[in-house]
């Protein structure tokens, strides 16, 4: 049996005819490399198969090429379409990722948390769950003093961190102008949680579309749902009865707008000629609801991929000892038109 030789950085320089030291300047992607022997090196290290040490990198770079993942309800569908955008992401750019799932949403002994990821020597953080309650406060007390850049997703905006978020608040105007759009005067909506920062944009977003078009609403044409299928079902029989005029809803997510098909079919409510319905996410399912369901459609697969690519935006500020600029990225999401406002 032939033996196995691994091939190292001073055979790639060997083959090239040129030194160790500019073979790894083409690794680390420095500018002082002619182009004709980066382009050689370049080949060689792919005729060779050569494999650059991940740990020798990061030495000669001051990076670990690691970021750190917070999240949380990776049993929901949004957090791990997110995650998977995270990933997908940082295999491109090549990095690893060390993951801490959160207890709850609403985990708030961040210190310990923080002092794991620093020793583990991650270049930055993506904190990957979403604004609920006083969740967030923390970042007031130990952001400051915590030197390794952090981005967060999808909460309020805020001058002092980075952050990525789709427009909840867009996105639910949108779909309440599309019932108008449609005729429609009695617009029921139902909410997710309202201590979730989310629910309340979508909320808010709801009314807005409303007022605009000369529109008044109540507290009876609303109903508050946890974002679970049964909370749906529960407020839209409590919207039925609280405000019999109502001929649309645009519901929090699609998990709850599923019950909502399913409740007015046992009541005799046909859809969409006596009730149109609008959910909210996207969620695959949901082009096969009965009928199918009327989204607006968050890609919260390109939520991860954006924040890797803004996270290491930061960390290559932070390297060069650069001032990196706090910024909030705001994704817009997309009405999905299907059979449970429109006949076609």
């Amino acid at each position: 049996m032939a033996e196995y030789k691994k091939i190292t950085i001073y055979d790639v320089a060997k083959e090239c005819g040129v030194s160790r030291q500019t073979v790894s300047r083409v690794l680390n992607n420095r500018p002082d490399v002619a182009d004709e022997t980066r382009s050689r090196v370049k080949e060689v290290i792919r005729l060779l198969n050569y494999q650059p040490s991940a740990i020798a990198q990061s030495l000669s770079r001051n990076k670990s090429f690691v970021f750190g993942v917070v999240t949380a309800g990776l049993k929901y569908i949004g957090p791990s379409r997110t995650l998977s955008g995270i990933t997908t992401k940082a295999e491109e750019i090549g990095y690893g990722l060390l993951l801490k799932e959160l207890s709850s949403f609403t985990f708030n002994d961040i210190d310990p948390l923080l002092h794991w990821f620093i020793s583990h020597h991650v270049d930055g953080i993506i904190w990957a769950t979403p604004e609920i309650e006083d969740n967030h406060n923390w970042i007031d007390v130990l952001l400051p003093i915590v030197e390794i850049p952090i981005i967060f997703i999808t909460m309020a905006q805020r001058t002092d961190v980075s952050i990525v978020a789709f427009d909840n608040f867009l996105g639910a105007k949108i779909a309440t102008e599309h019932l108008i759009d449609l005729g429609k005067k009695h617009i029921g909506h139902i909410s997710g949680p309202l201590d979730w920062w989310e629910a309340r944009q979508r909320k808010l977003g709801w009314e807005a579309a409303i007022s605009d078009a000369g529109l008044h609403t109540t507290e009876k044409m609303w109903a508050e749902g946890n974002w679970s299928s049964k909370s749906g079902k529960k407020a839209f029989l409590k919207l039925l009865d609280n405000y019999p005029l109502i001929d649309s809803v645009f519901v929090g997510n699609d998990q709850m707008a599923l019950s909502v098909l399913h409740a007015a079919y046992e009541n005799g409510i046909e859809i969409p000629s006596q009730l149109s319905v609008v959910g909210f996410d996207g969620i695959p399912e949901s082009e096969f609801y009965c009928p199918p369901l009327t989204t607006v459609f968050q890609n919260q697969f390109l939520l991860g991929k954006v924040a890797v690519q803004e996270l290491l935006r930061i960390v290559d500020d932070h390297q060069h000892n650069e001032v990196s600029e706090n910024k909030t990225i705001t994704l817009t999401p997309e009405l999905l038109i299907r059979k449970s406002t429109i006949k076609f």
